[in-house]
């Protein structure tokens, strides 16, 4: 009986003209799973080539892909393809983000950070006792009600 033993790249290897882009947004980790991919894709967070794909389009090199992740949008060039998911490093190499995509997802953030109420952390001991005050007084008031209300 003869064994026939495979390589890894023979076995797992796809040919690149057939990776999905569920599974590619999977292997370039912008997504944690291919369920989640798929349900970008199907929300309309996903653009390839200016449109709406489905999930299962063929990825292509040159192609460019635009995604929403929060509140970070990006615009990436399809520059590799694997349809396995492996370290950072390697997934950071099959695309490339766009000059225009890194600098206004900057300015984006910089606009978030400058509209953010800035707070100067925790209260100290004399402002958490005025604290307990106000509360204290606010519930004392709805207990005894204000003698207003009239009954029916």
């Amino acid at each position: 009986m003869v064994k026939h033993q495979h390589t890894s790249s023979q076995a797992i290897e796809p040919t690149a003209s057939n990776i999905r882009l569920d599974k590619w947004l999977w292997a370039c980790r912008f997504y944690k799973t291919r369920a989640i991919a798929k349900a970008a894709i199907d929300g309309g967070k996903i653009q390839y080539q200016g449109n709406k794909p489905k999930a299962g389009k063929t990825v292509k090199l040159g192609d460019t892909v635009k995604l929403r992740q929060g509140y970070d949008e990006k615009i990436v060039t399809v520059i590799g393809l694997s349809d396995r998911r492996q370290s950072a490093t390697i997934a950071q190499s099959l695309y490339q983000e766009t000059k225009e995509s890194i600098q206004k997802r900057q300015e984006i953030a910089n606009l978030r950070k400058m509209a953010a109420p800035s707070t100067q952390g925790k209260p100290d001991k004399k402002q958490r006792r005025q604290i307990h005050r106000f509360k204290r007084q606010k519930n004392d008031s709805k207990e005894r009600g204000t003698g207003n209300e009239q009954k029916p």
